[in-house]
Order: C-alpha cells, then structure tokens, then sequence
C-alpha cells in the first residue's frame, strides 16, 4: 500500500525527531549521571573524601553504562513502526535513574525524602533523580524534542486513519 503525503512527512519528521533524541541523549546523558551523583553527595554532605572520590570515579563508568542502555532501548523503539511502539522516548530516559542510584547506594548515601507521587511512581528511585523533560539531561534544546516526536508520531498515525 502506497503511504500518503502527510503519512512519509510524518515518517520523516518523527525519524528526525527520534535522532535528536538519540543523539542528544547520547551526549548529555553521561554528564547528567555525573552531575546527579555529585549533587546527591553535596547534598547529603558526610561522604568521607575517599568514599566520594570513589563514586565520582564509579559514576563516570555508570554514566556510560546508561548511555549504552538507554540509546539501545531508544533505537530498539524508534526502529518499531508508530503503531507498535507502547513507550515514548521520555518514559526511556527517565530510567537513566538506575545507574547513579546503584552508584550512590554503593556509596551509602541513604534516600531521600521524597513526595508520595515520585514514591508510587518510581518506587526504586531512591533518589529522586527521574528527570520529567529531555531539557535536564542538560540541554535545553532537547526540551521540545519529545513534543516533536509525539506530534510527528500523532500525524504519521492521522494520516493512516484518513487513508
């Protein structure tokens, strides 16, 4: 079956969209790993210097370790045509939690207080590190890229429906 115009536009748009995600995600996130570790340690303040040095160290690792995860389950469904994919790009990263938290919790570094919603949600983010938008990886043009995705995604799933 011949797609419609506005079905290949969307296809485009949403295979544009899907590689700035992947590509953004694949240069911020090891930095946002890095970061988050840090943070939670200056938050929680009585890291001894050479339990901290650790984690920074480990937390380089983790970083990579969740970029690899993470671009692989985003191409794996980014490569699924529109109607299959059960996820969305954010729902993804927002697993990126995983890695520092093992980081942290190796280091001893209790859990955080955090909100009912964050607990019932994410019950093994133990520190409240799941970020809500593509933009606090730390690249604010990666905000709107979910959006784009999803409206590409919404027009390629329109135009079958039209057809």
């Amino acid at each position: 079956m011949k797609k419609s115009s506005d079905e290949q536009h969307g296809l485009e748009l949403l295979r544009e969209a899907g590689d700035a995600i992947v590509a953004g995600v694949e240069r911020e996130l090891p930095g946002w790993v890095e970061r988050s570790v840090a943070r939670i340690l200056d938050a929680w303040g009585r890291t001894a210097p050479a339990a901290r040095e650790q984690a920074e160290r480990d937390s380089i690792s983790a970083g990579r370790s969740a970029t690899a995860r993470v671009t692989h389950e985003l191409r794996a469904l980014l490569a699924l045509d529109p109607e299959q994919q059960r996820s969305t790009p954010l729902e993804i990263v927002r697993h990126a939690y995983r890695e520092p938290t093992a980081v942290l919790s190796a280091a001893g570094i209790p859990p955080v207080e955090r909100d009912e919603f964050a607990e019932r949600a994410w019950p093994d983010d133990t520190y409240g590190l799941v970020v809500h938008g593509l933009g606090e990886l730390g690249d604010d043009e990666l905000a709107p890229l979910q959006l784009a995705w999803g409206m590409a995604k919404a027009k390629v799933i329109r135009a079958r429906r039209v057809t």
